[in-house]
């Protein structure tokens, strides 16, 4: 138990100093990608998730298990001190309801392991219901190392593997640059694609 409170903190630690200048200004950050990217989104390059576990906010554990039950998990990164990503959240939690069966979305709060009544209290008064991750081993850390700015979100499909681009930055149509994002996850899995639409 002290192990996973120590590799919590330190996730908060490490997440938080590097991207306490990150946090974006509400104005997607990008760089142009060679490849044709939209400027929302770059190659994520974030390694995979095909074998952790990670501590989530309610006290439980969340693992490749996790994963492995959808075609696509979304995992968005934010912080309690950063403006845009509390802004999205109510977005983020109406997303979240409207998706259909196969496929989820997390949130990873970067300094929720120093700060989880701060992040409980952003994600109940923007009627977030879903998992929320605090810390976890060194797969999933070394995943959480890889983000540089907040929010970022990136798109996972059922054998853990971080597929297509990451959406970088808060979003003026969260549900459509989202629901982008899965849908390359979809296609490479030769499924159905999906189409969400949030008030």
């Amino acid at each position: 138990m002290q192990a996973k409170k120590l590799t919590a903190l330190l996730l908060g630690a490490a997440l938080s100093l590097g991207l306490l200048a990150g946090c974006s200004s509400g104005a997607p950050t990008h760089s142009q990608d060679p490849a044709g990217a939209s400027p929302a989104v770059q190659p994520s390059g974030a390694g995979e998730l095909s074998s952790f576990t990670a501590d989530t906010l309610a006290g439980d554990s969340f693992t490749q298990d996790d994963i492995s039950a959808k075609d696509v998990t979304v995992i968005n990164f934010w912080g309690t001190y950063c403006g845009p990503c509390i802004n999205e959240m109510p977005d983020l939690a109406a997303y979240a309801k409207a998706l259909p069966e196969n496929v989820q979305l997390i949130t990873v709060c970067v300094d929720g392991a120093g700060n989880p009544e701060g992040a409980e209290r952003i994600l109940e008064e923007a009627g977030y219901e879903g998992v929320t991750l605090l810390g976890g081993d060194e797969n999933f850390l070394a995943v959480c190392n890889s983000v540089q700015v907040i929010p970022t979100t990136i798109f996972v499909d059922s054998g853990g593997s971080i597929v297509g681009s990451a959406v970088i930055g808060s979003q003026a149509d969260l549900a459509a640059a989202f629901t982008d994002g899965v849908n390359q996850v979809l296609k490479a899995a030769g499924k159905a694609e999906i189409s969400v639409e949030i008030g």
